[in-house]
């Protein structure tokens, strides 16, 4: 179960100057939201991370008001979430460098918002949506953009990149995920909680564990509920086994770019078989149905034993796989030194999972915030790399692969000696705030609920997807056109987790 967080609160013109002072004095700005109340308010909570746990320093903005001084340019990794509340409340960050439209580009006359969290929504059904060009953020002679999707060749999900470049070099890239937005945070509202977990396993496909997961700690820890043992670890063996596959995907992705149609082949077969494996535990490729409210929905639907003998042969093979891989210098050079994050720039940003831990961070939720079996199996993050580049991020996934296997095999080992009891335990009727974090596949993803009598008020989810997204014109820094790709595949994102 997660720790309450500590909540303090302070008046909204002071928000901005009370996060600056935490996050100067060593805590990590982990996220900015806002919430619709009842009365017509809006809270807007920020979160950090330190000393082991989350807190939150909120502000309520009294009724009709729409704006409170900014806290990007005293907390610049704040950017894109104040750019997200000014598109879905329409609330101005006084002082903000530049509120493009994120998630939902509205035009300028249309005055109504979906305000996620409101009692009540506006019948209104469509937005009139402005698609009209982004303006450019680079000067000069010659410069032209170059727009990649939102459609584009290949499975890749609806995004379109505007790419600022004078021939080769490219100065800066643009993002633009709203052609994926779903509304997900609306359509949470007024479910109940067992209701809920299924619209939070189809945020982010890639990570339907991790955020049934979140969802659900969120819910145990407002309802003061700890899950059974047993639960706990198949939650981890289901949670491992979706890192196995994302990772698997970045590193294919890599491989195709450099022309290594070999490896390509045999990690895209890698990953339909972990996907396969996933389906002989649960029913699911994407380990859907499994994470409920209090615990899990069952045993796994072979045994242990069985499920052990399958792991053992699918980590031999990928290990042998990926060392012919990494002994490609062919490979390895359309890596290196590509897409640099300097160890300075992911710090100041506060650079999540495999991108974070590429540069320098150590950051991980599994050892700074121990949750469900992770408490009791021992988890050791990996030395974090320095080099920041598109080949340390394959790297540190490679080596989370390892531990992936290595942890999913401790579960299930302990499962073999696990008595019988429940499989999951009842919650109360709701009532407050409670908060669920777990280290996706992505990184860390947050949920941040509130129920009233026992059904859901407002569900906030942050990926590590919408922090990192943020973090991508960064990585161009010397690098060409031809170097897209291997940015783009390292850094893993899923665009569903950043426009919800």
């Amino acid at each position: 179960m997660t720790p309450q967080p500590n909540l303090e609160w302070v008046d909204p013109q002071a928000l901005a100057v009370t996060v600056a002072e935490r996050v100067s004095g060593g805590d990590r700005f982990a996220g900015l939201f806002a919430s619709a109340q009842a009365d017509g308010s809006t809270v807007i909570r920020a979160l950090l991370a330190g000393r082991g746990l989350l807190d939150i320093v909120q502000a309520q903005l009294p009724p009709g008001a729409d704006r409170y001084p900014a806290l990007t340019p005293l907390v610049p990794p704040a950017s894109w979430y104040e750019r997200e509340i000014h598109d879905l409340f329409g609330i101005e960050a006084d002082g903000h460098p530049r509120l493009d439209p994120l998630l939902l580009p509205v035009g300028p006359d249309e005055q109504w918002r979906p305000r996620p969290g409101a009692s009540r929504m506006d019948p209104k059904t469509s937005l009139e949506l402005d698609n009209s060009a982004l303006s450019s953020r680079v000067a000069g002679q010659g410069l032209f953009t170059i727009a990649f999707g939102p459609v584009r060749s290949g499975v890749f999900e609806s995004v379109e990149y505007l790419v600022e470049t004078f021939g080769e070099d490219i100065p800066y890239v643009q993002s633009r995920v709203h052609y994926k937005h779903r509304g997900i945070e609306s359509r949470f509202g007024d479910l109940g909680p067992d209701d809920g977990v299924l619209l939070a396993e189809r945020v982010e496909g890639t990570a339907s564990v991790a955020h049934a997961l979140a969802y659900c700690q969120a819910l145990e820890t407002l309802g003061g509920v700890e899950v059974p043992p047993r639960a706990a670890l198949v939650r981890a063996v289901h949670a491992e086994l979706e890192r196995v596959a994302s990772h698997l995907d970045s590193v294919a992705r890599n491989a195709e770019g450099a022309g290594q149609s070999v490896a390509y082949a045999r990690m895209t077969l890698h990953k339909e078989r972990v996907q396969r494996l996933r389906a002989l535990l649960c029913g699911h490729r994407f380990g859907r149905g499994v994470v409920v409210p209090g615990g899990v929905a069952g045993a796994l639907l072979v045994s242990p034993a069985e499920a052990l003998q399958a792991l053992g042969v699918l980590e031999h093979a990928i290990a042998d796989d990926a060392r012919s891989l990494m002994d490609t210098p062919s490979f390895l050079d359309r890596l290196r030194h590509t897409g640099v994050i300097t160890p300075a720039v992911a710090d100041s940003h506060g650079a999540l999972g495999p991108v974070g831990r590429g540069s320098g961070l150590a950051q991980d939720v599994r050892s700074e915030r121990p949750y469900g079996a992770y408490v009791i199996l021992g988890f050791e993050p990996a030395e974090p790399s320095d080099a920041g580049d598109a080949l340390a991020r394959q790297q540190v996934r490679l080596e989370e692969i390892t531990t992936a296997f290595h942890l999913a095999r401790e579960a299930l080992d302990e499962l073999k000696e696990e008595d019988d009891g429940p499989w999951h335990l009842g919650l109360p009727v709701l009532e407050g705030v409670g908060l669920g974090t777990v280290e996706a596949p992505q990184g860390e993803l947050i949920y941040l609920v509130e129920a009233s009598a026992g059904r859901l008020t407002r569900v906030k989810q942050r990926s590590a997807s919408f922090h990192n997204l943020a973090l991508f014109p960064e990585a161009f820094g010397g690098d060409i056109l031809t170097d897209f790709t291997f940015i783009e595949a390292s850094f893993g994102l899923s665009v569903a987790g950043v426009a919800g």
